[in-house]
């Protein structure tokens, strides 16, 4: 460690250079992970947030909320299986809302509207207005972000396409369906504007799209069995179903992975190239007993320093830059990638030095010394 501070020190300007690269490096990664994270969140807030273990669906919906309808009535069957501990109706539709009747689409704001039973565990709480009621049954929750658009508690709004008209009884935060903002409505409300179209429950009693469950314990293939004509699955399988959801995520994740890849590639050249530079001194080193082991371990202290410095650095520039995105944009840096991707950086660089350790074995103190001008 002694001889790595040395050499950092009396080379500044070479290993400063080589900082920049590794600083710029992860922050590259940080925002890619934050905007990654971001817009699978907007996806699916709504299913992530749910204190809840699974989701039934309609058997051949293919674990989609828009292709399943099932009837309400089969939660009470499903309450008897001994490990559900709750369960709770949900529906989903999309629209758009206004403060008028307008046929103006600028006056519109795009919405996901969403049906819940009030009082039910899935409800989310407000952070300002009240929560829904059975007594209100126009009542709506809606995303916070809703009031960027001008729109505050008492509000009345119309759904288009619908003859539907709403009153926001109160505020939620992070929640948001396919990418947009939610209101929360009562279930027979959400029926109406779902179903509005005769024919379009197909029949089924007190249709709902799923039913959120919470079993921590529950046998999914033993529930698909006792209840006909469903299909369980866990939230987080729920929430990969969510359209668009695995391939923003998987797009994001390659560009990840081709980045990391790529640094790799940077951090162990740069190296290489200082660790030829320097081979009549390393010469020099062995003439005078210094083992491999010695030199390798002092290559091994610079890249450890230089990468944790600079992997830190990342971090903050990171957390700095986010403070100047817009409101709108889907930045969400979380804690535990942030550690993770650290982490892999660093682990990375490491790995990078290997190159330079083994050109350090293969020099030979003689054929060193004779290259010393």
């Amino acid at each position: 460690m002694f001889l790595a501070i040395k050499e950092l020190k009396h080379a500044k300007f070479r290993y400063v250079m080589m900082s920049i690269i590794i600083v710029l490096i992860a922050w590259l990664v940080f925002i890619l992970s934050g905007l990654g994270n971001g817009l699978s969140t907007l996806s699916a807030a709504t299913i992530k947030n749910l204190d809840a273990d699974y989701v039934v669906y309609e058997k051949s919906a293919g674990a989609t909320f828009s292709k399943s309808i099932m009837s309400g009535n089969l939660i009470d069957d499903i309450k008897e299986n001994k490990d559900v501990k709750d369960a709770a109706v949900f529906g989903s539709s999309m629209g758009a809302i206004s403060k008028e009747k307008t046929d103006d689409s600028s006056k519109k704001t795009d919405v996901a509207v969403v049906g819940i039973t009030s009082g039910s565990f899935i409800e989310p709480n407000v952070i300002e207005g009240k929560q829904l009621s059975i007594n209100k049954k126009f009542g709506v929750l809606a995303n916070s972000n809703l009031k960027d658009e001008g729109y505050k508690v008492g509000d009345e709004i119309f759904v288009s396409n619908s003859k539907l008209k709403l009153t926001i009884i109160g505020f939620v935060e992070n929640e948001t369906f396919n990418h947009l903002p939610v209101l929360f409505t009562n279930m027979d409300t959400w029926r109406e504007y779902q179903y509005a179209a005769p024919g379009a429950d197909n029949g089924i009693k007190n249709p709902v799209q799923s039913i959120i469950l919470k079993a921590p314990q529950l046998d999914a293939a033993k529930l698909d069995k006792q209840v006909e004509g469903i299909k369980t699955v866990t939230k987080s399988t729920a929430v990969k179903g969510m359209p668009g959801y695995k391939e923003e995520n998987g797009t994001i994740l390659m560009m990840l992975s081709f980045l990391i890849v790529i640094s790799a590639f940077i951090i162990s050249v740069f190296f290489y190239v200082i660790t030829i530079q320097k081979t009549p001194q390393f010469g020099v080193m062995k003439a005078i007993g210094a083992s491999n082991r010695f030199i390798s371990k002092a290559i091994v202290a610079q890249v450890f320093i230089l990468s944790f410095f600079g992997i830190l650095a990342g971090i903050g520039i990171t957390y700095v830059t986010a403070l100047f995105f817009p409101k709108n944009m889907p930045f969400d840096l979380d804690v535990k990638l942030v550690i993770l991707y650290a982490i892999t950086l660093l682990v990375i660089s490491l790995l990078s030095s290997i190159v330079s350790v083994r050109q350090i074995t293969k020099i030979d103190p003689l054929t060193a010394l004779g290259r010393v001008e």
